[in-house]
């Protein structure tokens, strides 16, 4: 092979550069959830080469916003995250399996996505069908899929965080 065979096959190959997806784009049916909603969903995540089986309870309100209650599965809660419907986060609890940073920066971009919730532009989900989305990122995969969806509107008091010490 001469010098410039080989020179042109490296260009056509940076040139077309990888086949992931970009940042900010859903591949499959766009997820679609009643504005009202208590949604029960199990959820493999996989990182540093470990799986752990979670399981999360979305509460949707279009005046609340998002409530997600992560528990492993037997039943300690490990993120408690609430989502307004103008984007920003509170994290009400954390544990030392997700500290409050990964909790605000990954989860809540998470749920944005999957929710769309002001969806981050980083948001890459993959939806196989109607009840499976898969989120990969560089330190982590999430394989979530909706195991329940119980219409209706939301209690307000799941939109309000209570902050420790106070009754």
């Amino acid at each position: 092979m001469d010098l410039n065979r080989i020179s042109l096959g490296l260009l056509l190959l940076l040139a077309a550069g990888c086949a992931a997806p970009r940042p900010g784009t859903i591949t499959g049916t766009p997820p679609t959830f009643p504005p009202e909603a208590f949604i029960t969903q199990r959820a493999t995540l996989t990182a540093r080469g470990r799986q752990f089986t979670l399981n999360g309870y979305v509460a949707r309100s279009e005046r609340g916003g998002l409530r997600l209650i992560v528990t492993e599965n037997f039943g300690n809660v490990l993120a408690d995250l609430l989502v307004r419907p103008d984007g920003s986060t509170t994290v009400a609890r954390s544990s030392r399996a997700f500290r409050p940073g990964w909790i605000s920066n990954y989860m809540a971009s998470d749920l944005k996505c999957i929710f769309g919730a002001s969806p981050d532009p980083g948001c890459v989900l993959a939806i196989p069908t109607a009840d499976h989305f898969i989120i990969e990122r560089r330190w982590y995969r999430l394989d979530l899929r909706t195991v329940e969806v119980k219409p209706g509107p939301q209690p307000s008091q799941l939109f309000e965080v209570v902050e420790p010490g106070k009754p």
